[in-house]
Parts: C-alpha cells; sequence; structure tokens
C-alpha cells in the first residue's frame, strides 16, 4: 500500500527556513484577481508597494508554500501517483497580521490519514513563526483517489448544513482565461493546472484553476465587501474544496453575516455547480 498511515503519522516532522517580499506578495495577489480596475484605490492596497496589506491566503504560498504539499506526499510513509491527488480542503488560523517581508520556520507534518474507502485523506500540517512568534497555521486535506480501504479511521465529517435565508452579499468575479497559468507563479506547479494532456489523465477536459486560488480570490471578495477591506480583521478562514473551475469562468459568491463570522458559500455561475462549500471566515 503506498500510504503507510502509521508510518507517515510518526514520521519526524520537515522543517526549514522560509522567506517573501513585497514582490511575492504582489504577484500572489494578481494571481487571485487583484488589480481591477488598476487605479481603484482599494485595488492598489493589494497592488502598489508603499500602500500594501497582505491578504491572509497568502499564506498558503508564502515562501512558495514549503513545505508545501507537493513536498509532503514525499514523506515517510507516502508514494501516491499525483494525477490522482486532489485538494479536499484547506484551514487557515492567523495568529497575527502578515508582514509585507519576513523571514520563518515552517514546520510542516501530516496530522492526520483518514480512510474514506475509495480515497486516503491526509492532513497537511504547517506551522510557521518568526522571531516574534506564531503567525500562521495552514492544515490542507488532500484526497488521494484509490489509496483507501485499508480499515482505518473515517476521520471527521466536514460536512454542515447550507446557510439558511437570502445572502447578505451575492459578488460575482470573473476568472481569466489565464488565471491559472499567473497563479502557479506563486509556487504551485503542479501541472494539472496547465498541461492540457496531464489533465485528461487525471480525468478532465482541461486544466483547472487551483482550488487554492479559488480560496484567495473568496476571501479578497470578502474582505474588501464584508470587512470594510481590512485584512487584519481575519482571524481564520476555512472552505471545503466542493468541484472545479476551468479558467474563464465566473465565481458567484454568496455571503451571510453572522455574529463574528462571515458564512460563504461559492459556486461556477455558468454551470450553476458548487465549488466552495463549507466556508467560514472567522473575523473580529
Amino acid at each position: 500500500m503506498p500510504i503507510d498511515a502509521a508510518k507517515a503519522l510518526a514520521a519526524e516532522p520537515r522543517s526549514g527556513e522560509i522567506s517573501w517580499d513585497r514582490k511575492d506578495v504582489q504577484l500572489y495577489h494578481l494571481g487571485v484577481g487583484a488589480g481591477i480596475p488598476a487605479t481603484d484605490p482599494g485595488e492598489l492596497r493589494y497592488t502598489l508597494e508603499s500602500r500594501l496589506h497582505v491578504l491572509p491566503s497568502f499564506a498558503t504560498v508564502a515562501g512558495a508554500g514549503s513545505p508545501g504539499v507537493i513536498s509532503s506526499l514525499s514523506m515517510p510513509g507516502i508514494e501516491v501517483d499525483l494525477a490522482r491527488v486532489l485538494h479536499g480542503g484547506q484551514s487557515l488560523t492567523l495568529h497575527r497580521p502578515i508582514p509585507v517581508q519576513g523571514t520563518a520556520t515552517a514546520t510542516g507534518r501530516i496530522a492526520a490519514v483518514y480512510d474514506k474507502g475509495k480515497a486516503a485523506v491526509l492532513v497537511m500540517r504547517t506551522e510557521v513563526a518568526d522571531a516574534e512568534g506564531p503567525l500562521w497555521t495552514n492544515d490542507a486535506q488532500i484526497f488521494v483517489r484509490g489509496e483507501g480501504g485499508w480499515g482505518g479511521d473515517r476521520g471527521p465529517s466536514a460536512r454542515s448544513n447550507p446557510p439558511s435565508g437570502e445572502p447578505d452579499r451575492v459578488l460575482d468575479r470573473p476568472v481569466r482565461e489565464d488565471q491559472a497559468l499567473l497563479y502557479r507563479l506563486s509556487g504551485d506547479y503542479n501541472p494539472l493546472h496547465a498541461d492540457p494532456e496531464f489533465a485528461k489523465l487525471a480525468g478532465f477536459d482541461r486544466p483547472i484553476l487551483h482550488g487554492l486560488c479559488t480560496y484567495g480570490i473568496t476571501l479578497k471578495a470578502v474582505v474588501d465587501t464584508l470587512l470594510d477591506g481590512d485584512v487584519s480583521r481575519v482571524r481564520s478562514y476555512a472552505t471545503r474544496f466542493a468541484g472545479v473551475v476551468y479558467p474563464g469562468e465566473t465565481l458567484r459568491i454568496r455571503a451571510w453575516r453572522r455574529q463574528g463570522r462571515i458564512l460563504v458559500a461559492v459556486s461556477a455561475a455558468e454551470r450553476e455547480t458548487p465549488v466552495l462549500a463549507d466556508t467560514v471566515v472567522e473575523h473580529s
């Protein structure tokens, strides 16, 4: 069996130094659709170095995401085919605002391995801290198709009931044809998002958008419209990837305000297909 759960969980964490600067932040922001309109004061906070703040979801790519999902798939006890890998969910906890530039230590480990029968789910946890203390914690839930069925723990069910009532905001965000090509320059070079032949091997008609790109586009829309454009108000952000997005489509983002939380559902507007579910932004 390519996944040895006991061995993966017992493996020593991997730590390494990561660093980023304003160009990394600006590139990420462009990769999640910032800069339109280019002279809008709200957009300049994402693109102009003299006004720059950091969208919290940048944490998923800071330091090229190292130790990231791809490197974690080569940890002891894990040997899988990338064509069978799908990003199932992501959660992010912010301990304080992310600086525009910095150097930190990222420590990654396999926090859980679940047996879903027809797939295995790996929870890959990355904790990042700099000289001043913890910055953020990332959990990536990775589905590996065809690797379940060994009788292991099925794990918790992350699904919840959809929000009730009319949303407080409905926002449409177009995805550019070249969005995946731009986003991948922030460090996720999985060929699923660029190579048509590889995408077909994975069962898709054409390359799909990174789930984490959709994740970033959605958080930016929420911050800009419901949190007064203040990135420092975000405390945590979690989602389940419910479907794929193709470059060129439109994201329809529905958001419901709750006390200290914003519940979000995202679909591909043209196909009326859910793409992000169980999505929650906790804020101050």
